[in-house]
């Protein structure tokens, strides 16, 4: 099935210019977001707290921050970009006694809409433009002249037009340069979710612990270990990101793409599969946003636990070492 992408040549840039756009939060999202919209030439003003390093970036780069409470009084489009756990605790707070009929509410991330921590007022538009890149990456490769692709959603269509000013403003970040696709609050929610926990974060880091564990306890040089199953993963992925698996297995060696065909489904078993789809339904039913909310609000009690335990192991000692070795991979 062919996905239809949109582009700039699709979009009506006309419809923000009259429009006034917040960027709640100036972190990884907010700074690029904010300054990608304004070069394009929309009005942008960000709200960030003083005497934070965020705050004095966007001074930095000619802002001049106020209030999530006063940015929403004085914005048309309020968009939310701040981390997941706190976007409840400030949109009841400072924001949403301001949004009243006809501004519109907009986030890059589905979590508090669809597991329905933020229950919008009927009268806004609601709309999704996600960047399928991080925000250092939507800053620079719009400053060389192109973008990121971007996902849209929309979740309420008060005014009659939120596919379209959800179409400019991504288009403003710079997203029409290069595709925009169609989605919806639970698609992206949901498979953003699943692809963090089961593969990017999750599953890739776990993976490479324990073949390092695996070398180190067989007698091997930590170092070793170190350089075959975290150093390497990079020179991998970054051939599966310009040319997808099958090509490169065509630039791997005929023996590791041997072993690559035959022993890969050894490590990703049947119950694996199995496991990635228990973590898929408890994400598609909730359960994991609401760990996710308890364990915010009991002041992150096992977050804290296992990612001191995790930083203390010895992969972390001998990377540190190794990488300060290696002065290229800083730049």
């Amino acid at each position: 099935m062919s996905v239809k992408m949109y582009y700039d040549k699709d979009a009506q840039p006309e419809l923000l210019k009259d429009k006034t756009i917040a960027i709640i939060g100036y972190g990884n999202q907010g700074h690029a977001q904010a300054q990608n919209l304004r070069d394009n030439g929309f009005k942008v003003i960000v709200a960030e707290l003083e005497n934070t390093a965020n705050y004095d970036l966007a001074v930095k780069h000619g802002f001049k921050p106020m209030s999530a409470k006063d940015a929403s009084a004085q914005a048309d489009i309020v968009q939310i970009l701040l981390p997941d756990e706190l976007q409840k605790k400030i949109y009841d707070a400072d924001i949403a006694e301001n949004m009243t009929t006809r501004k519109a509410l907009v986030f890059s991330h589905g979590f508090n809409i669809h597991y329905k921590q933020i229950i919008p007022p009927n009268d806004i538009d609601v709309y999704m433009v996600a960047p399928k890149g991080a925000g250092y990456q939507v800053r620079y490769q719009f400053e060389t002249g192109t973008g990121v692709a971007a996902l849209i959603a929309i979740h309420q269509d008060a005014s009659g037009q939120a596919w379209e000013l959800a179409l400019a403003h991504a288009c403003g970040i710079g997203s029409g340069r290069i595709g925009i696709i169609k989605s919806s609050f639970q698609e992206e929610t949901e498979t953003d979710l699943f692809g963090e926990q089961a593969v990017l974060c999750g599953g890739v880091s776990e993976l490479i612990r324990a073949g390092f564990d695996t070398l180190v306890e067989a007698g091997y040089k930590p170092e070793m270990a170190y350089f075959e199953c975290l150093h390497e993963v990079k020179l991998v992925t970054d051939l599966i990101y310009k040319e997808g698996i099958a090509n490169m297995r065509n630039a791997i060696s005929d023996t590791a793409e041997y072993g690559d065909l035959t022993r890969g489904r050894r490590i990703i078993t049947d119950d694996t599969r199995r496991e990635m789809k228990k973590i898929l339904a408890e994400i598609q039913d909730g359960t994991f946003a609401k760990e996710w909310i308890k364990e915010n609000e009991n002041g992150r009690p096992v977050y804290t636990k296992i990612k001191k335990q995790d930083e203390k192991h010895l992969i972390e000692e001998v990377g540190s070492k190794l990488r300060n070795m290696m002065g290229w991979t800083k730049k």
